[in-house]
């Protein structure tokens, strides 16, 4: 059942079809005189727009947000050219960024009665592939010129009028030659584009040849301020730890995330017959680094965002010295260290608190419930056989798997596993299927997702409602968008695609835990990346206080003269006064070198940011300072932070 942007949608998409294909002219002349009435309202000195053409009217696009069902839109734009094509069609094609994403577009379509099968060669046309067949292609398979054998295809395989479709139109936008390619296609024929993060791309290729193309192009702008704006999809809460840290603190946040993910598990299982009408997954935790193998960072240090999350789970399972309980409790009791005036974590985990769970209940049970162990132990991470990039992670002496790292070179992230000294153990497995197709059944066991970038993009589940992140966000762009797109997805009651708050009526107390998505990053300006695409699609990310401020003329004061105090001309202060500048034993200097830890966070008063200190201020004691040598000081903490 469409939404209301969907109808809109592609109504839009039938009235320019009409027009194109019986009013061509007409539509032209139209378009050109609402360029001309934009230009003649400019004032002097503006750039004026550039009047459309002929080609301009060959591509449609449609910029609009992770899980608004921009595939629907696809399938029925399919429909509605097919039945308003007037000429025969050479190809019709499909064009996505992975492999991944073209098997999904194969269910779907085939889901959707529409004729698809993968791009082969060999098939010339649509005589060969089949009447109105989509066939289904890899944009990095696209060559100019095809040299040797391999699975690479000549843009020269696709002359005569094509049909064109491109997923994540975004790819390849900052990319000549990708580009001429998709150019090179759809050049006698159409095409449609889809995209989340058009205007995020277009930023970062800084062209404007290229905005003045999509800004003729995109017909429908459905972005994320629309999307969030209008009730659908989860809220978020994003705790960001910016700077370099120790492995400690990294793992303390990781079992925050770990916590926050065990009490919206604890949710689902304990409310499930309440929560039924709302169409929520069981809840998956998914890590995402920008590391598998080593890299090293500007320390010269030696680092792996997925060997630190392994190994983060492998100190879990032991819990040494009682580590896990004894950090648990501090994130229960809110004291963490985290503070700016209270513990970042003092007012979360509200639902374990009135569950009265302690740390060895909340222990027992995260060993149970999620790592599918009663007892714990240490890690094992088994090499699946028959299915290329995934390593299962289950706990010693169980059959289980709990989790999986699905990354593209295992041989090398398990070298790197064995190199290193954590203990965690490898092995193999020739038997079990693949656990990333099967994520999304009801009776999977996986619990927790880790890798890199291969699932950023296209994947779809409705399961995600916790994401960890390590050094994702300092340089990537639209892909930022794209892997908060992975957690936000709703389906909601009635399917509606929105959350309980922006509904009527009344909903289970402990709903929206599971309507949230947690974001837990450690050294990433995700949330500063995040928080600046969200200002440029216009979305306010601080509440504004009008204060009204009355302002009056104080006339009356015009009439008095200025009162301005000096001292006597007979008098001086210099020549009749002493000073004596001593130091005051009851001033404390204090300096502060705590962690910097950012939160952010949508709800139903709009988005809220703030900045908190971890740790404890460092005084310098009173007896020490004497009469301050304040130069020498300044001169220690100098080289204190260049040691440091």
């Amino acid at each position: 059942t469409l939404r209301y942007f969907q109808h809109l949608a592609v109504l839009y998409t039938e009235i320019f079809l009409d027009a194109y294909f019986n009013r061509r002219g007409k539509l032209l002349q139209s378009l050109n005189g609402f360029v001309d009435k934009r230009n003649a309202a400019k004032k002097s000195g503006e750039p004026k727009d550039v009047k459309f053409s002929e080609a301009d009217l060959k591509k449609l696009a449609f910029w609009m947000a992770t899980g608004s069902g921009k595939t629907l839109i696809m399938h029925i734009n399919y429909r509605q050219f097919l039945r308003y094509n007037d000429l025969p069609l050479d190809n019709i094609l499909l064009i996505t960024p992975n492999e991944g994403l073209s098997e999904q577009h194969m269910e779907e379509m085939t889901a959707s009665d529409i004729p698809c099968r993968r791009f082969d060669l060999n098939e010339s046309g649509l005589m060969m592939a089949g009447k109105d067949a989509v066939r289904i292609i890899e944009i990095t398979k696209l060559v100019e010129e095809k040299r040797g054998g391999g699975v690479s295809v000549p843009v020269e395989a696709f002359e005569g009028n094509n049909l064109i479709f491109v997923d994540e139109g975004h790819k390849g936008s900052g990319g000549d030659a990708w580009r001429s390619f998709r150019d090179t296609l759809g050049q006698t024929g159409f095409t449609f584009e889809y995209s989340a993060t058009f205007g995020q791309a277009l930023t970062a290729a800084r062209n404007d040849d290229l905005t003045e193309e999509y800004g003729k192009a995109i017909i429908f702008d459905y972005s994320y301020r629309y999307f969030h704006g209008d009730g659908y999809g989860k809220d978020f809460r994003i705790l960001n730890l910016k700077e370099e840290t120790t492995e400690d603190k990294t793992e303390t946040l990781l079992l925050g995330n770990l916590l926050s993910f065990y009490e919206q598990q604890r949710v689902f299982k304990e409310s499930g017959e309440q929560l039924r009408p709302y169409n929520l997954e069981k809840p998956l935790w998914v890590f995402v680094g920008s590391s598998v193998n080593a890299v090293y960072t500007k320390n010269k240090e030696k680092r792996s965002d997925v060997l630190t999350v392994a190994r983060f789970l492998h100190h879990l399972l032991e819990n040494k010295r009682d580590w896990a309980k004894k950090a648990i409790k501090k994130l229960l009791d809110g004291k963490t260290g985290l503070v700016d005036g209270q513990d970042i974590f003092a007012e979360k985990f509200q639902y374990l608190r009135d569950a009265r769970v302690d740390a060895d209940t909340a222990y027992q049970e995260l060993l149970a419930n999620i790592l599918h162990t009663p007892t714990g132990g240490g890690l094992h991470l088994c090499d699946l056989r028959g299915s290329t990039g995934e390593l299962g992670l289950k706990a010693s002496g169980a059959e289980e798997y709990f989790g999986l790292i699905y990354i593209g070179d295992t041989t090398s992230f398990k070298k790197l596993v064995e190199a290193d000294d954590s203990g965690i153990t490898l092995e193999e497995d020739a038997i079990s299927d693949s656990l990333f197709d099967g994520i999304n059944e009801p009776e999977t066991t996986v619990e927790i997702l880790i890798g890199a970038k291969k699932f950023m993009e296209g994947w779809n589940s409705w399961r995600v409602s916790n994401m960890g992140l390590l050094n994702i966000g300092r340089k990537e762009g639209s892909e930022i968008i794209q892997l908060f797109g992975r957690g936000v997805r709703l389906r909601g009651k009635d399917f509606t695609l929105k959350r309980s708050s922006a509904l009527d009526g009344n909903r289970p107390k402990h709903l929206p835990l599971l309507e949230t998505l947690n974001i837990f990053a450690v050294r990433a300006n995700y949330m500063s990346k995040f928080r600046e695409y969200l200002e440029k699609e216009g979305i306010e990310t601080e509440d504004d206080v009008e204060l009204p401020l009355p302002i009056r003329t104080n006339d009356d004061f015009f009439e008095q003269g200025l009162v301005v105090p000096r001292i006597p001309d007979d008098r001086s202060f210099a020549g009749e006064a002493d000073v004596l500048l001593e130091v005051d034993p009851s001033i404390r200097v204090r300096v502060d070198m705590s962690l910097k830890v950012q939160t952010f966070e949508s709800g139903s008063d709009g988005f809220a940011a703030k900045a908190v200190k971890a740790g404890r201020e460092r005084a310098i004691p009173d007896e020490s300072l004497g009469l301050v040598d304040w130069q020498r000081v300044y001169l220690d903490l100098l080289d204190y932070k260049e040691r440091k």
